[in-house]
């Protein structure tokens, strides 16, 4: 019989322990936790803080029992895992009843990470929530709370932004940067700041704190904000020390270092989750990737290698999603930020078409970004928010990228149409329409790209109607209608054209025909409502 110790028994862990016990009836396996639960929802913790999720039971996925019951584990929660001594490999485990040495032929890192917290003037005053503990500590604190500030503005902290105010609690988000949700780019974030306020949450953006103190918070430019509950949510570090401490090889960013194979550099013991390093899909280097989806995979390939079989992970795309007061915001792979910071040279798609047909009743607007490898139309990356919608086209951006499809190609995905559920040119064959223009040559300028362009000489021409024209405009833009463009071509003579309308279909339209006479033209990528969002976060 061979012996297997997973240390973490939650995503990663939990997984790679079925899976094996699947795979092998015979084998010994222990799990240890060192909280006082396994298998627990982490995912759905600010929705039981929101009341959303109404019974606490639901959190627990499993219990020792039940895993006992069914696949005869030994999960043994309270219990620290310290002192691997690779040699004789064997581990220290510490639990209710003392500390016992524990043999193993596997062993599996699943730890998951810790909450950052910086130095920041009173930080132990700020109440984390990565476990069922923490969620306990941070309901128990609820009654009387009618402010709170939560410190970091990614995903945890804007889903707890939003149900404590389902609590009626009035809430402030604090951001050290110049805008929330790091894996999208500025102006996509915008629409979700947006959102946000709209619903009662402050946000402040390039927010420095530098106390927490009983009752207020205090930053750096001297404002201080009153609270009656301060959550640190600023993100998590890989929990690797106990992989350091055996000597084995910890990244610059702390994950524990894992070949294909998800083992370490001792053949015996393997690292997945929030613990380990990925590798990035796109340029294969190595990354941080703190998901579910990605942990239980990862369990299950580590499950399946311990017992035989010949299996490699992937690359990682960080597919994510994030709701917030019905609004989704989904992310895929790199941003422009990301992309430009690695010198790539890069094209963007903008676009903002409705989630299903227009003429079928509860259409909404759905924004999408796509970044593409000028080189090989190669998607990169891509971007969504919406009110619906926006989980279903990223899920098939993601499976295009795993794929290896092109940009250019989204134009000819085949795509359930019915007009409560998309459009005959889904957003995605639109995307990829748009790819296809600009991998043939047609001119368009970025948002931050205009000062420039404008500066070289482009004359920048509105060709909405009058009407919208007059409600808000870029300035400096004159208005020529689209529809009046044939009437008006020689006051285009001798003229480079940059064209915009709200959201570009109108600007492509007036750039093929302007080009048809011969007048060089470019279009505004995204339109009016990329640029009005992409100078809303510098306003802010």
């Amino acid at each position: 019989m061979t012996t297997t110790v997973i240390v973490g028994g939650v995503a990663g862990g939990m997984s790679t322990a079925t899976r094996l016990r699947r795979r092998d009836e015979d084998m010994e396996i222990i799990v240890v936790e060192a909280s006082g639960y396994v298998s627990f929802a982490n995912c759905g913790l600010p929705y039981y803080v929101g009341g959303v999720i109404g019974e606490r039971d639901e959190l627990l996925l499993q219990t020792p029992e039940s895993l006992k019951e069914r696949f005869n584990l030994d999960v043994r929660v309270g219990t620290r895992a310290h002192d691997i001594d690779r040699a004789a490999k064997t581990i220290q485990l510490t639990g209710p009843e003392g500390t016992t040495t524990q043999a193993y032929d596997h062993l599996v890192l699943s730890p998951g990470a810790s909450p950052v917290l910086p130095p920041i003037d009173g930080i132990e005053r700020a109440y984390t929530l990565r476990t069922v503990e923490d969620v306990d500590v941070i309901t128990a604190a609820l009654d009387g709370v009618k402010k709170a500030v939560l410190i970091g503005g990614g995903f945890i902290g804007l889903e707890l932004a939003e149900n404590l105010t389902h609590r009626g609690v009035e809430v402030t988000v604090l951001e050290f940067s110049d805008q929330i949700m790091a894996p999208l780019d500025p102006e996509m974030a915008a629409y979700v700041h947006q959102h946000l306020e709209k619903n009662g949450v402050t946000v402040l953006t390039g927010a420095d704190t530098v106390e927490i103190a009983e009752g207020s918070v205090t930053l750096r430019d001297g404002r201080v904000i009153d609270a009656d509950m301060v959550v640190a949510a600023i993100g998590v570090r890989p929990a690797s020390e106990l992989a350091s401490e055996a000597g084995l090889e910890v990244g610059e960013r702390g994950g524990i270092v894992v070949d294909e194979f998800q083992r370490t550099a001792d053949p015996a013991i393997f690292a997945l989750g929030d613990a380990a390093e990925k590798r990035d899909a796109i340029t294969g280097d190595t990354t941080l990737v703190p998901l579910a989806q990605t942990a239980n995979r990862h369990g299950r390939l580590i499950a399946d290698i311990i017992t035989g079989r010949d299996v490699t992970s992937r690359l990682t795309l960080g597919t994510a999603i994030v709701g917030l007061f019905g609004l989704q915001a989904a992310t895929v792979g790199w941003n422009e930020k990301r992309a430009r910071a690695a010198g790539r040279d890069i094209r963007v798609v903008s676009l903002h078409p409705q989630d299903h047909a227009g003429y079928y009743p509860g259409a909404s607007q759905i924004h999408l970004k796509f970044i593409i490898d000028a080189a090989t139309d190669a998607i990169l990356g891509a971007q969504a928010v919406g009110e619906a919608g926006a989980d279903k086209r990223i899920d098939v951006i993601a499976t295009a990228m795993r794929g290896g499809l092109t940009a250019s190609d989204l134009a000819d995905l085949e795509l359930a149409y019915a007009p409560q559920f998309g459009s005959a040119k889904d957003p995605v064959n639109m995307a990829g329409f748009i790819a296809d223009n600009l991998a043939n040559g047609e001119k368009s300028f970025l948002h931050h790209e205009l000062e420039q362009a404008v500066a070289e000489g482009w004359k920048l021409v509105d060709v909405r109607t009058p009407g919208e024209f007059n409600r808000a405009t870029i300035p400096g833009a004159v208005n020529i209608p689209l529809d009046d463009i044939r009437d008006r071509f020689d006051e285009f003579e001798g003229e480079k054209v940059l064209a915009f309308c709200r959201v570009g279909q109108r600007g492509h339209t007036a750039v093929t025909l302007l080009e048809n006479k011969g007048i060089e033209a470019a279009n505004l990528n995204g339109g009016f409502l990329t640029w009005e969002a992409a100078s809303s976060v510098n306003a802010v």
